[in-house]
């Protein structure tokens, strides 16, 4: 059985290309363009792993974070945030505090996406690697 994901993100390319990537990697893909339709499909039926971006219309990636984690059907979900280059979460103890497995800087390799959904569903996190030359 493939891995159900939640991808949540107003960004249509992003989430066009995301989507694409995940497919082609044998997982099972739903889309949404905020975080109010992501806490819908989740109501719907517990997905493996959320994906959600930080900046979203209706409700933004961290409300979403925290509604997830204060419903107890939810409240292990594995999330991972992706974020704006440059965007700094008001610091670890935020990422921590919602346990958010990883947090992705847009733009972010759909390849590294892949392996880090593979990563935190196996370990529970991610840890990004360094190319060595």
């Amino acid at each position: 059985m493939s891995t159900r994901v939640i991808l949540a993100d107003d960004e249509m390319h992003i989430l066009r290309a995301a989507e694409f990537k995940l497919k082609r990697s044998g997982f099972d893909v739903t889309c949404v363009e905020d975080g109010q339709a992501a806490w819908e499909k989740i109501q719907e039926g517990l997905p493996d792993i959320l994906i959600t971006d930080y900046h979203m219309p209706r409700m933004d990636g961290l409300e979403l974070c925290r509604k997830v984690r204060q419903t107890p059907e939810t409240a292990d979900l594995p999330i991972v945030m992706l974020t704006a280059k440059g965007f700094d979460l008001s610091g670890e103890d935020e990422t921590a505090d919602l346990n958010i497995a990883a947090v992705l800087a847009k733009p972010f390799s759909p390849r590294g996406l892949v392996l880090c959904i593979q990563e935190v569903i196996e370990t529970g996190k991610y840890v990004p690697r360094v190319a060595t030359f």
